[in-house]
């Protein structure tokens, strides 16, 4: 018996790649900013005037530091799919320290983290048919000792 394939909810947005899942971004090569989701138009910073061909994709950084969080208590938009019963969700606001940016993502794990924690990028399946497993990324409680990077 195969295993259903695991994809991303929201195609472009990371990739799946094992035990080293990243988020896909993009990174302005006239002016150095980051961005995400990934832009392929315009640079997005407003005093650059790059395009197209400045714009590079590439994987942003895997752990952070929690810079803000909160617990929510409503259903977000779609592509989330709200169990029923709703139950609330923690979302972690993250900062990347090599891009100098912050990314929201909901938090995997009891509780609410702290400013200043570091956590790492994880996958969890947000819901599944008969096709396929889709997945979001997920900010969870760094791995810690050895073979632990940052």
């Amino acid at each position: 018996m195969s295993e259903k394939p695991r994809v991303p909810a929201v195609e472009g947005w990371f990739k799946v790649d094992g035990d080293a899942p990243a988020l896909t971004g993009t990174r302005c090569r006239r002016c150095g900013s980051w961005f995400f989701p990934k832009e392929t138009r315009l640079c997005r910073n407003p005093s650059c005037s790059g395009a197209g061909d400045d714009l590079e994709e590439v994987a942003l950084s895997r752990r952070g530091r929690v810079w803000s969080a909160t617990t929510n208590h409503y259903a977000p938009p779609l592509p989330y799919v709200a169990p029923d019963p709703f139950e609330p969700y923690t979302v972690a606001a993250v900062e990347l320290a090599d891009e100098q940016m912050v990314v929201l993502g909901q938090y995997a794990g009891d509780g609410t983290p702290h400013v200043g924690d570091e956590v790492e990028l994880v996958l969890d399946v947000l819901y599944e048919d008969d096709a396929a497993e889709y997945l979001v990324w997920k900010w969870a409680a760094a791995a810690t000792g050895e073979g632990a990077t940052t």
